[in-house]
């Protein structure tokens, strides 16, 4: 039962990252998923706009070195599902990679630097990644856990988490695309 909604979640991701729409992943997908959360950054953010960038190359190479792809250079959704359980969230590697692209995320949209996520700056990243904006609203309610209007850098941290680790079809995290997982 935890591992069909970790699957699920995996599934979406899959999907979400499947920028050709061709039932495949490939470097360039990365490519253009970095460039996405790049755009979010103010041009002169080197810092955070290269973090993004190195951290989806890493994911690709974890796909890549672990066997993921095909002799294409390819990565199928069942590979992918398996990999994200096996080498993805390694807690070593979950830290260098998606929690390196939440940090440096957080960062860029934290435009006015008060360590919290207004709704606008919220709302300005479902733009830029191309999630669909009449699911902000709902995906920012069920984030901001102490219900205090801002979503702090430990509650996306923690949407984070619970996204890619938690198999509760019911946690906030499973917003964060902005869609329930169970609805």
């Amino acid at each position: 039962m935890a591992t069909d909604a970790l699957d699920r979640k995996f599934s979406m991701l899959f999907d979400w990252f499947d920028r050709t729409e061709d039932g495949w992943l490939t470097h360039e997908d990365f490519e253009v998923m970095a460039g996405l959360f790049m755009a979010v950054a103010r041009p002169e953010d080197h810092e955070n706009r290269a973090a993004l960038r190195e951290a989806f190359g890493r994911w690709w190479e974890i796909l890549r070195d672990a066997g993921g792809t095909d002799e294409e250079g390819r990565v199928g959704r069942r590979p992918f599902i398996d990999l994200m359980h096996s080498h993805v969230t390694d807690p070593k590697t979950f830290e260098h990679v998606v929690l390196q692209i939440v940090d440096a995320l957080m960062q860029a949209l934290d435009t006015d630097r008060d360590g919290v996520l207004t709704t606008d700056e919220y709302v300005r990243m479902y733009e830029a990644l191309h999630i669909p904006q009449e699911t902000s609203g709902p995906a920012f309610q069920r984030l901001d856990l102490d219900g205090d209007g801002v979503i702090s850098h430990a509650e996306f941290r923690r949407a984070i988490e619970e996204f890619y680790l938690s198999p509760d079809p019911d946690a906030p995290g499973n917003w964060l695309l902005g869609s329930p997982l169970g609805g």
